[in-house]
């Protein structure tokens, strides 16, 4: 019997260890907020600091996809101190797209303590995002949090926000004025289904987090519901004005998180669900990662409730060895940090002996690879080497680099090796070897050739 408790305990850990989700590891991130854009996954989110025991958030980072699995870290592309009355708190942002112009609205707190929701605007989904206005776009009450934005069929577009109700109002088409009312959603009952403890502030599950969502004609308000722990239920409506009718639980409550935030998309034929829970070590209800798992709906266009899974296994496109892939670009890692300079922009350190990161379904194609070559560094002058595996954290080796000696993450080497040859599609392991106690090895981009 205890022979097979420590093999259960040994897949259980391994099972932790490989799993998808969390999408992102070299960071904690919370308050997903997805956008499809010319065929990529833009994912905006907040960001908790390491070690917080509050919600110590600064800045709002950007992670990109075109397959589901890989991840690429594009660093932080907004803080609310480039915000001229902002004080403190980049909480639950989201960013749309109109017209070629990427308007990101942030919930922040000004310089008097007062919530606010913000607008910064950029060319690109990657920044620089600039605040035009100089103010909040709405500053209505102290509840002013977690905006959703939406633009509509007929090309109305209408900012949701608040906690403990939820607001909205139509924005003008420039997406950075409005000269519509402020209205409130009803807090009823029929909106929002009925709080299972008695609360006279909080009659209704709706607590925060609102995220807008059409198909087939029905809009859809998903939304963090209480009592606190908190879970995520829906509402439906015909018209995105109301009225709204409670549909249900979409995810119960469970993670560590005392929190959570939907997100939701349509990308390349299917439907996906962002959430946030505790699952990274370290992880709690201030250090938050933000997750995903592939939504479904029943015929009549109810939800399929869900649980919190190991994520999204299976890649919708092969990845390409031959191009110049970022480092930061991940499906799974331990024991990386994510950093950025000057000098290359982002790359990631890798923070103790074993640490490791992998991207998944690489296509050497039947030709396959037979040299292998990446921008590496160390501060350490000694035996610290990176092990290129296939399939494995102990599978095939292909070839192992010798990372020499730069003297700092702004001075790098590029190094080229043979590898055994490798053809066909797989996952790659890097795998970060040495002696030094923290901080062994930055790795910034890698590549295959023939």
């Amino acid at each position: 019997m205890k022979k097979i408790i420590v093999i259960l305990i040994i897949l259980l850990s391994y099972s932790i260890i490989e799993a998808q989700n969390p999408i992102v590891q070299t960071n904690y991130t919370a308050d997903p907020a997805p956008m499809v854009y010319n065929g990529k996954v833009y994912l905006y989110t907040s960001h908790d600091e390491d070690e917080s025991t509050w919600f110590t958030m600064n800045d709002w980072r950007l992670y990109t996809t075109e397959d589901m699995v890989n991840w690429t870290d594009h660093g932080a592309v907004l803080s609310y101190k480039e915000f001229s009355w902002g004080k403190m708190n980049a909480w639950a942002p989201q960013c749309i797209e109109r017209k070629g112009k990427f308007y990101m609205y942030v919930p922040i707190t000004d310089r008097e303590g007062k919530n606010g929701i913000g607008v910064a605007v950029a060319d690109s989904p990657y920044g620089p995002f600039i605040d035009p206005l100089g103010k909040p776009l709405i500053s209505n009450s102290n509840a002013d949090i977690d905006p959703t934005v939406f633009i509509d069929d007929d090309g109305q577009a209408y900012l949701f926000w608040g906690n403990p109700v939820c607001h909205y109002v139509k924005l003008n088409e420039d997406m950075i004025s409005f000269n519509d009312e402020i209205k409130q959603i009803p807090n009823t009952i029929e909106s929002f289904g009925q709080r299972t403890v008695e609360d006279a502030k909080r009659p209704t599950t709706y607590e925060e987090g609102p995220w807008l969502y059409k198909r087939n004609n029905l809009y859809y308000l998903f939304f963090a519901a209480g009592p606190i722990s908190e879970h995520i239920g829906y509402s439906t409506s015909k018209s995105i004005m109301g009225p709204w009718k409670y549909q249900g639980i979409v995810m119960a409550t469970q993670g560590g998180a005392f929190t959570n935030h939907p997100g939701v998309i349509d990308f390349k034929g299917k439907s996906y669900f962002f959430y946030h829970n505790a699952a990274l070590p370290g992880g709690g209800g201030f250090t938050r990662s933000v997750c995903v798992e592939e939504l479904k709906f029943n015929k009549d266009g109810s939800i399929v409730q869900m649980n919190m899974t190991e994520g999204i296994k299976q890649s919708l496109s092969p990845l390409n060895p031959y191009a110049k892939n970022e480092a930061e670009t991940i499906a799974r890692s331990e024991g990386v940090k994510s950093m950025k300079n000057d000098v290359v922009g982002n790359f990631i350190t890798a923070k103790y002996n074993d640490a490791y990161t992998t991207v998944k379904q690489v296509d050497f194609r039947k030709e396959g690879a037979s040299k292998f070559t990446a921008r590496i560094g160390t501060t350490h002058n000694g035996n610290v080497s990176m092990e290129i595996r296939a399939d494995s954290r102990n599978g095939e080796l292909l070839g192992t680099v010798k990372v020499p000696m730069t003297g700092g993450n702004d001075r790098w080497a590029l190094r080229t090796i043979d590898i055994k040859r490798i053809s066909g599609v797989h996952d790659l392991y890097f795998i970060f070897k040495g002696k030094a106690a923290s901080q062994i090895m930055y790795f910034d981009y890698w590549m295959f050739s023939n």
